[in-house]
């Protein structure tokens, strides 16, 4: 049976954020936005970017910056040399 965990984020100020989820399995950590998987780090290592909404608005932005634990720019970076993948996590 699949293990899961869900918990609001945590701002910078120590409260809940509401809408920003971080959900834990045993295959990996997803960051949701709102009703949006943004983004899934693997168990094996592999980070994937929804390829519609990984960049949706400032909020997930903001949200998606801290899970990662860097900026666009970096992210963008990673992007292009092929270290986070862009995938359709959401089945549109």
């Amino acid at each position: 049976m699949l293990k899961i965990k869900i918990e609001n984020m945590i701002s910078n100020r120590g409260y809940e954020v509401p809408n920003q989820f971080i959900i834990k399995t045993d295959k990996g950590t997803f960051f949701q936005s709102y009703n949006s998987i943004i983004v899934f780090k693997s168990k094996n290592g592999k980070t994937y970017l929804d390829k519609h909404y990984w960049d949706y608005s400032k909020t997930t932005g903001k949200y998606r910056n801290m899970f990662l634990g860097e900026d666009k720019k970096e992210t963008l970076k990673k992007i292009k040399t092929g270290e986070y993948i862009l995938k359709d996590l959401n089945g549109v």
